[in-house]
């Protein structure tokens, strides 16, 4: 005899008996992957993003605080990587190993099937479900996303389809989710969620979202930046890697940008420098990108201010080129 299923529809009442007495403690503090979350970490090419993923992970298998990030307790982590092959993302993890000891090796698991699986594809969810209920995961890694599907990331209905995906897949699981994604090619400095390609989908089902920037590129540094759904807003963090051990750890807050409040209005006087900077002249692109790469002001503004210095004749255009008034 097969057994009724059981029922979807509850009452009030149901649902208030089945409530835990108190709500389950974030995996990573301060609220940074909620119980069943779902956390975005995003940053441009090689800032670093796999390995600090990895740290993550190990350390949320080990139950231990290796970055500065209190982890609540030991738990069971599924590792879904695609960009390297198996015996280097081992030796990746081993050299890891080593800072740590054997503590997170029976909690921390690697689906070693997981390249040409796709989660926009109804056999590749159900991989990833089948690998998280062998595992009995209760945090499942994917990185990079773009490797999960085929879908145009430009397309808005196609990545809330693959978001859907990803809902299917915390809510068969009942794992949190940890998610690595990259950002679009030109950001504002204050852009944290909205940087991510396809952000306006993502932001429906992220809890959480962790964006990695180089400050200078001639140090193992990075800047961590946060955003967060229900949690209390964070200050900017940065880390310091350790080539030898790749690992990462806390090396204190950057340092604020002089007058960043201020910097987000764009003067007529940095029109002019952009230009000058640029050599009198300069095509449109070229004129918006040097202004906010100057201003540090987000992509709308620039061209709002292109538009404005137009109209009030600071700056000319003419065969495709903006220049100074003669």
């Amino acid at each position: 005899m097969s057994k009724t299923p059981p029922a979807s529809v509850l009452s009030l009442a149901q649902l208030l008996d089945q409530q835990p007495p108190a709500p389950p403690p974030c995996l990573v503090e301060p609220g940074l992957l909620p119980a069943q979350g779902i956390l975005f970490v995003g940053g441009e090419p090689k800032v670093g993003k796999s390995l600090l993923v990895a740290n993550l992970a190990l350390s949320l298998a080990a139950g231990s605080d290796h970055l500065g990030f209190p982890i609540t307790k030991p738990c069971r982590v599924l590792v879904c990587q695609f960009e390297l092959p198996i015996p280097q993302f081992v030796s990746r993890l081993a050299t890891m190993r080593r800072a740590m000891g054997n503590a997170a090796d029976e909690n921390l698991f690697v689906d070693t099937r997981a390249t040409g699986n796709l989660l926009s594809a109804p056999q590749g969810l159900q991989h990833f479900l089948t690998a998280a209920r062998a595992a009995a995961a209760e945090i499942v890694i994917l990185d990079p996303l773009y490797s999960t599907h085929d879908q145009d990331e430009n397309d808005t209905r196609a990545m809330a389809a693959l978001c859907q995906s990803l809902l299917r897949l915390r809510e068969a699981s009942h794992a949190a989710l940890i998610v690595v994604h990259h950002v679009r090619k030109s950001i504002g400095r204050y852009e944290i969620g909205s940087a991510f390609r396809g952000s306006s989908a993502l932001h429906a089902v992220g809890d959480s979202y962790l964006l990695l920037t180089r400050p200078s590129p001639q140090f193992n540094t990075i800047e961590l930046r946060f955003q967060f759904r229900y949690a209390a807003p964070q200050p900017p963090r940065l880390l310091q890697l350790d080539s030898a051990e790749l690992w990462f750890s806390p090396s204190g807050e950057p340092s604020k940008p002089v007058a960043a409040a201020n910097r987000r209005k764009v003067e007529p006087g940095d029109i002019r420098q952009a230009l000058t900077e640029l050599g009198a002249q300069a095509r449109y692109n070229q004129l918006r990108q040097q202004i906010m790469t100057l201003t540090e002001c987000s992509k709308r503004t620039a061209q709002m201010a292109i538009a404005a210095a137009c109209q009030q004749g600071w700056i000319v255009q003419a065969d495709g080129q903006y220049c100074l008034p003669a």
